[in-house]
């Protein structure tokens, strides 16, 4: 019985002998640096590096987009108040709509004689080329009380004050 104890105790020490020969094969391979751990944490951190890069380019584009949108903004802003103006203008002149995009209107030809010059205060529209000569003129707008005034107008008045808008102060 003490042999095949002796016998079992030597293949033990010998199995432990080889898991440890495993064990330190794997230790070494997972510390070299061609292609372990240390390979892993190389790479790593040069990818690090690369998102690191990769951000402070983001950073310069959305700072430069960021400028460019205020810019465009600003001017923006500045083309809606000229629209506004232009709109108040028109209603001050009496005019109903401006000309639609597929409503452009044709120039006149070299030898066309001009229509004739009113004092302006005239609401009546004149037929357009290419209109049937039956068509009925268009209606003049109708006349607005003194409290009845939109509410661009009214802003208007407030923002530029009576005196450049021409009106009375109300």
């Amino acid at each position: 019985m003490a042999l095949i104890a002796d016998g079992l105790l030597i293949v033990a020490a010998l199995t432990a002998a080889v898991y440890c020969m495993v064990l330190a094969r794997r230790v070494q391979a997972l510390t070299s640096l061609d292609r372990g751990l240390g390979a892993a944490i190389a790479q790593l951190s040069a990818q690090v590096d690369g998102m690191q890069e990769a951000l402070a380019q983001a950073k310069r584009a959305s700072g430069a987009s960021l400028r460019d949108l205020k810019t465009l903004t600003a001017r923006a802003e500045m083309a809606a108040g000229r629209l506004e103006l232009l709109l108040a203008a028109l209603h001050e002149n009496g005019v109903e709509r401006p000309v639609a995009g597929g409503e452009r209107r044709r120039p006149r030809p070299a030898g066309a004689p001009q229509a004739p010059a009113g004092d302006g205060t005239s609401r009546e529209a004149a037929p357009r080329d290419g209109a049937a000569p039956d068509a009925p003129p268009r209606p003049a707008a109708p006349a607005r009380a003194a409290g009845d005034e939109d509410p661009l107008r009214r802003r208007l008045r407030d923002l530029l004050g009576a005196d450049r808008l021409g009106g009375d102060a109300a």
